[in-house]
């Protein structure tokens, strides 16, 4: 029936001028079509316009006249199926030709592959020839309906409020937030607080949850239920000790916005299986931590294993219109230090960071032996095509709450 859907389509003038030739060979249709797709080049050469079926079942039998009753019967009927066809729309159209067509050349090349092993051609010379024939057409002619860009949907688009905010105000003064289709990779040196700031500005008070983001968070480095402690502390503004020792009000403060996060023990996976659950749940934002550990492809190159991964997810976050929030390492010449760069990253000095939207690296100066751990940390915003601010901002680390501060 799809082909004679296709005939059917192939009777609109300006679809058919677009197909002609060697884009749309009889050879692609079953023997009887065939015949009939005969008559349709004829009717178009001899006539102008769109042609009706009736049209071309006129055209049909005057170049076919000596059929058989049997034959023509047979006929009749393949044009009454034309009859009731729909067209096919569009798109869908142009691909269904270009796979027919791919198809077509496939058998081709695959009888002459054929041929040659068995003896039949004593050279690839006719290969060769059929692939010069038909290398311009490989790619067919698409109408294209092209995105709107009219002032009010681009400024809508662009605009300069974010849909999720930032909770640490020092931040919130140079980037507000990040809003769907938005990559946002956040790099640190181990022991730095990378799962705490996360866990801050999700599930922080006037955090990305507490503003009705639905949020997942997906861990393959450490256990999901000591990342899941962070972001309880976080919201309840205590301590583990503090929350064991009531968990009442533990449970009160952080009920608010349960439902608003989930965690995923997602050691092993890769990024596909990202996918299927990104597209599953529809969040509104999604934490990779950590987002290096879901590269799948095999590659001796760590930096296009990464890069590969990275291009995944911010594919993510625009196809599915959430935001990405991708949580990496630091290499260890960023250890000790509070002015960070991209090339810092490690695996991957520019990679990950070509698909960021917005890139922040956290981080500290270096912990004197028998002090006490200095809390103050350095964001330093490395790329943002947000807005274009780029600079250092400090603010304070409450690592047993997981909460950063102005």
């Amino acid at each position: 029936m799809m082909e004679l859907a296709l005939v059917k389509t192939l009777l609109n003038r300006e679809f058919y001028d677009e197909h002609k030739g060697v884009r749309c060979p009889e050879r692609i249709f079953s023997k009887d079509v065939r015949k009939i797709k005969q008559a349709l080049d004829t009717a178009m050469e001899t006539y102008d316009g769109d042609l009706s079926v009736s049209d071309l079942h006129a055209v049909f039998n005057r170049i076919n006249a000596s059929m058989t009753t049997a034959t023509r019967t047979a006929y009749e009927d393949l044009f009454k199926r034309i009859e009731i066809a729909e067209p096919i729309k569009g798109e869908i159209a142009e691909d269904t030709l270009s796979q027919l067509f791919q198809q077509h050349v496939g058998d081709l090349v695959a009888n002459l592959g054929f041929d040659f092993v068995n003896g039949a051609e004593n050279s690839l010379e006719p290969l060769r020839k059929l692939l010069e024939e038909y290398k311009d057409d490989f790619t067919p002619n698409l109408r294209v309906e092209w995105d709107d860009h009219s002032l009010d949907t681009v400024l809508a688009a662009t605009a300069l409020e974010s849909k999720w905010s930032f909770n640490i105000p020092s931040l919130a003064r140079r980037v507000e937030g990040i809003s769907d289709g938005h990559f946002f990779l956040v790099g640190a040196r181990p022991n730095t607080g990378k799962t705490s700031f996360h866990a801050s500005i999700v599930a922080g008070a006037d955090g990305f949850a507490h503003q009705g983001a639905n949020c997942i968070v997906l861990c393959n480095e450490e256990a999901y239920t000591r990342v899941a402690a962070r972001y309880i502390s976080a919201s309840t503004l205590m301590t583990i000790k503090e929350i064991h020792g009531n968990k009442a009000l533990a449970a009160s403060r952080y009920n608010s916005i349960k439902d608003n996060i989930q965690f995923k023990d997602s050691t092993g996976k890769g990024m596909d299986w990202v996918e299927s659950v990104v597209k599953y749940e529809r969040p509104d934002i999604v934490i990779l931590d950590m987002g290096d550990k879901f590269s799948e492809i095999k590659s001796e190159r760590t930096d296009i294993t990464l890069k590969a991964a990275a291009i995944h997810a911010r594919n993510i976050s625009k196809q599915y219109d959430c935001a990405v929030i991708w949580m990496s390492q630091l290499s260890a010449e960023a250890e000790g230090r509070s002015d960070l760069n991209q090339a810092m990253m490690e695996g991957s000095k520019t990679g990950k960071a070509a698909e960021a939207d917005l890139m922040i690296l956290i981080g500290k100066t270096q912990q004197v032996e028998g002090e006490e751990e200095d809390p103050i940390r350095y964001l330093n915003i490395a790329k943002n095509k947000l807005n274009g601010f780029q600079g250092k901002i400090t603010c304070s680390l409450d690592g047993a709450r997981s909460l950063y501060s102005s």
